[in-house]
């Protein structure tokens, strides 16, 4: 179970990648946005409106690693909102999703891709 920011359990990459959010299996409108980071445990993401804490929400996470998209329920434990930079321009959000259901695959999939980085970072 996710404890917090500043408390996290799995290591995460800086790998902007792109992710579609529904808040609904009905509902038809979807979120395109793209991560901030990723972990085996979930991922930041960066909107333009707060969907509310533990609001349940569809993934679809493109790895850009030639496989399909992972496709995943997720909970948002936490949303900031940023600093405003001008008055007309809306308010963005850094919020974090917790993969609530992901298959043991995807999860590999996701542990790979961080620990490469990792790797590389370190280098």
């Amino acid at each position: 179970m996710w404890e917090g920011s500043d408390r996290r359990k799995f290591p995460r990459a800086n790998y902007p990648c792109l992710v579609i959010i529904r808040k609904d299996h009905k509902e038809p409108e979807a979120l395109l946005t793209h991560t901030e980071n990723v972990g085996i445990g979930g991922i930041c993401v960066i909107l333009k409106k707060n969907l509310g804490l533990f609001m349940p929400v569809d993934l679809e996470l493109d790895l850009m690693d030639t496989q399909q998209h992972i496709k995943c329920e997720g909970k948002i434990v936490w949303a900031v909102k940023r600093k405003e930079t001008e008055e007309k321009k809306p308010s963005f959000f850094d919020t974090g999703i917790e993969f609530v259901r992901i298959t043991e695959d995807d999860r590999q999939r996701v542990a790979f891709v961080v620990d490469r980085l990792e790797k590389l970072q370190s280098e």
